[in-house]
């Protein structure tokens, strides 16, 4: 656990189990307490609490003699979220695209893997596609001299990955594969939160368990609107800053600020 965070180690591991429960890690069931005293490196009462707060939530159910495991309406948690995404407001992030192409070339990437596989839930969601729809899923970090800077998960649709694999996707940004694939790239929604890196994460990006990342999720569209790649993306924030420049727009009684240029910048 990370020891300079301002949060109890219990809170640490709630929020850590959390997003994980939200991905879907533990269909089958939670981890044991000794498992996780052993994950977290705490002692039993700090698990404890920490499963009591996600049990208080509705997020687990504890049957004793039968484990830890989550509730059945994950899925539908899933679909909810992906339906309030797709329905936000939409932010047109042109200069961030460019931006986000540049970044890929100057820096190095190593491919996880590659995988096909039937859309999940919240994918098929994002995406527009029928449910189960075959998709390429691809995990990448990549890295700057300095080290690993971000863990990036990528769904696109078959129909438009059939063009790239593993090798093009070490050697080119995705958005120009995209491109090279007949792609004409319209327009980017995307939100930024934050999250603690749970063990697997701490291992790509070289960071501490419970550590602090900072979560992107965009969902990339081509000229006719089509959503065409869905991207789940952690960022080491001592390596990576989002910068946007605002101005203020209206009559002297309803301005607003609207942004007029996004970058995102690494080191």
């Amino acid at each position: 656990m990370d020891a300079h965070l301002p949060l109890p180690k219990y809170h640490q591991i709630y929020l850590v189990l959390r997003e994980q429960l939200r991905e879907g890690r533990f269909d089958q069931g939670l981890p044991g307490e000794l498992a996780l005293m052993g994950q977290f490196g705490v002692a039993r009462v700090t698990v404890r609490r920490a499963l009591s707060q996600l049990a208080e939530e509705g997020l687990i159910h504890r049957e004793p003699g039968r484990g830890t495991r989550p509730v059945a309406a994950r899925a539908l948690e899933v679909q909810m979220q992906a339906s309030t995404m797709a329905s936000g407001q939409q932010a047109r992030l042109t200069g961030l695209l460019e931006n986000l192409v540049t970044m890929g070339m100057r820096t190095k990437v190593k491919v996880l893997s590659v995988e096909h596989m039937g859309a999940p839930v919240d994918v098929a969601a994002a995406l527009k596609l029928p449910a189960k729809t075959m998709v390429q899923k691809a995990e990448r970090v990549r890295s700057t001299p300095e080290g690993p800077l971000s863990h990036i998960t990528t769904w696109v649709p078959d129909a438009i990955s059939s063009g790239f694999g593993k090798r093009e996707l070490a050697q080119k940004p995705i958005l120009v594969l995209l491109e090279e694939s007949g792609v004409k790239v319209g327009r980017a929604e995307q939100t930024i939160s934050a999250r603690l890196a749970d063990v697997g994460m701490a291992q790509h990006l070289d960071v501490s368990v419970g550590s602090a990342l900072l979560a992107v999720r965009r969902l990339i569209y081509d000229e006719d609107d089509r959503p065409v790649q869905w991207l789940h993306g952690l960022y080491r924030p001592d390596r990576y800053e989002y910068q946007m420049q605002l101005s203020r727009v209206g009559s002297i009684d309803a301005k607003v600020w609207v942004s007029q240029e996004l970058s995102a910048n690494f080191h």
